[in-house]
Parts: C-alpha cells; sequence; structure tokens
C-alpha cells in the first residue's frame, strides 16, 4: 500500500505527457523500487501488463487511484494556521489528488478572519460543526506540541477517523482512527547520521565531533563524562590497600555461611 502512492505519482507524470504505455523497468526506476517487485505488486492488483509493450498508464492510474480510494472527493479540514498550515493550505497538489481542503482553524485571534490560499480562517469552535456539515473524515494538525493532542481529541470526538500529525509529538487515539506522523526533523537526523558515516567521524571520536553538535547535545556529554569520572573515582577507591583489607558485614558472613 505505501508504494502505490509512489506508483500513482510517477504514472501520473507520464500521463500529463501524454505517455501511453511503460515498461516495469521505466516505472521502476521513476518510482524507486525495482522492476521484479513492482510486477508483484501490479499482480494483485489484478494488472499484469503486456509483453513488449509494457502496461498502459491511463488504466494503471485509474486501477491504482480505485485502490487508494481517491476516485471519489475527501474534504480536508487544517488545524493551525501558522507558516506550515499556510504551506499546505497553499500547496496545488491536494485538489489534483482527491483531497479538498473544506476548512481553516486556528484559536488565535490574530489569526482567525485572515485568508490563505482564498479561504478564510474559521475559529476552532466551529470545528464540531465543520466537521458535520463538510462530512469531513480527514484532519491535518499544524499546531505547536503543547497543542496537539487537545486538537486531536476534539477531532476525534466531532467524527474524524484519519489524522495527519505535523507536531512533533505522539498522539494518542483510540481504535478505529489512523495516524500519520511527518517530522522533518526526525528525517534530517537521518540524514545527519549518514552524513556523519560518510565523513567517517565515528560517534566517540572526542571533541572533534562534539564540538561541532548542538549545545544540548554538548551539555549531555559533559554531564556523561562528569558521571563517567565518577565511577572510576569509585573503583580507584574499593582498589585502594585501605579498602582491600576492610570487610563489610557481607564478608563477614561468608566466613561463617557454608559455601
Amino acid at each position: 500500500m505505501a508504494r502505490l502512492p509512489l506508483y500513482l505519482r510517477a504514472l501520473t507524470a507520464l500521463s500529463e505527457r501524454s505517455v501511453p504505455t511503460v515498461s516495469s523497468e521505466e516505472l521502476a526506476a521513476a518510482a524507486g523500487v525495482n522492476s521484479a517487485k513492482l510486477r508483484k505488486d501490479f499482480s494483485y492488483l489484478g494488472s499484469y501488463g503486456t509483453r513488449g509493450v509494457g502496461y498502459d498508464v491511463e488504466y494503471l492510474v485509474y486501477q491504482i487511484s480505485r485502490e487508494l480510494g481517491l476516485t471519489q472527493d475527501w474534504p480536508v479540514v487544517i488545524v493551525g494556521i501558522g507558516n506550515l498550515g499556510h504551506a499546505l493550505a497553499n500547496y496545488g497538489g491536494f485538489a489534483s489528488r482527491g483531497f479538498r481542503v473544506a476548512a481553516l482553524l486556528d484559536a488565535d485571534p490574530n489569526v482567525v478572519g485572515s485568508t490563505a490560499a482564498g479561504l478564510p480562517v474559521r475559529h476552532m469552535d466551529e470545528l464540531e460543526d465543520i466537521v458535520v456539515t463538510q462530512h469531513v473524515s480527514i484532519g491535518v494538525i499544524t499546531t505547536p506540541p503543547g497543542a496537539a493532542q487537545q486538537v486531536c481529541d476534539r477531532l476525534v470526538e466531532a467524527g474524524v477517523t484519519s489524522i495527519l500529525n505535523f507536531a512533533p509529538t505522539v498522539l494518542t487515539v483510540p481504535d478505529g482512527v489512523d495516524v500519520r506522523k511527518v517530522d522533518l526533523s526526525i528525517e534530517l537526523q537521518i540524514l545527519a547520521f549518514h552524513e556523519q558515516r560518510k565523513a567517517g567521524d565515528e560517534p566517540s571520536a572526542g571533541d572533534s565531533v562534539l564540538d561541532r553538535a548542538p549545545g544540548p547535545v554538548r551539555a549531555a556529554a559533559a554531564k556523561l563524562r562528569r558521571a563517567a569520572g565518577g565511577g572510576k573515582a569509585a573503583d580507584q577507591a574499593k582498589s585502594t590497600p585501605a579498602a582491600k583489607g576492610a570487610k563489610g558485614p557481607d564478608d563477614d558472613l561468608s566466613a561463617v555461611m557454608p559455601a
């Protein structure tokens, strides 16, 4: 299922260029998968293509769109109209892919009443009414993390059963509600890991690596060093002759208790 949108994006691009057919190798390269996996995926759709010709682009677009539920209109509500909310509201790809932004919502009086993408920003107090009257089943959360769970709860109580969460926090939802999380900082951290590996910098390389780290990372490293230093001092104290000669209660017991 996660690969179907990749195929659909590649096929849509071909359709826009009026390409009638495409081979499995060409489509797999455009979607970023191997051709054997693509052919297996399409076999589940009941589409096997024609040897020597390939796959019919328009037919595959229809098949995958139907499988993903994109042959109908999906009203979406976006909650939290800051910079990211504005960007999503102005994204032209929603309408062309079967999604209609039904409403923009925010709780900030300074934001309510403004417009984004030609739509007025309405107050959060209208959420429940909008969900019911617009038949909204998908909600997008672009609020600060502290407000995300409360917004999520209200969306669920109003009847929304699918949530796309851009807030950097984990949401708790009841059974029957699907949440997809988009966290750009996590993706950047993963890329930073790969960049470090490619540069040959190991995490234990010392101050040369930590000097380039953010402040919280350097502070955590310093705290670990102090803790490790305390542990070494304690071990050294235990190994002194005076410490070795001293017997505690356990040593006395071991001398009189049978093994």
